[in-house]
């Protein structure tokens, strides 16, 4: 999604995440991150998990998230 697309939404998306690709189920500028809460721009996104259909803000979130679950195991 541009940016500067007429008529866009600033809100939160909802997004489906699929092996890598997203698909946008509600449109939004940004997602959050479940790690740090922190906003992600839609043309920032690079980090999530499909199987938690969770985004991450960097690699440091992904790899935090994927050694809680592993503690968990």
């Amino acid at each position: 999604m541009n940016r500067h697309t007429p008529g866009r939404h600033d809100g939160e998306a909802k997004i489906r995440y699929l092996d890598g690709d997203f698909q946008v189920i509600t449109p939004g500028s940004y997602v959050r991150c479940a790690v740090t809460g922190k906003a992600i721009p839609l043309d920032e996104l690079r980090y999530w998990n499909v199987d938690l259909q969770e985004a991450y803000a960097d690699p440091d979130a992904a790899l935090t998230r994927h050694k809680q679950i592993k503690d968990q195991a």
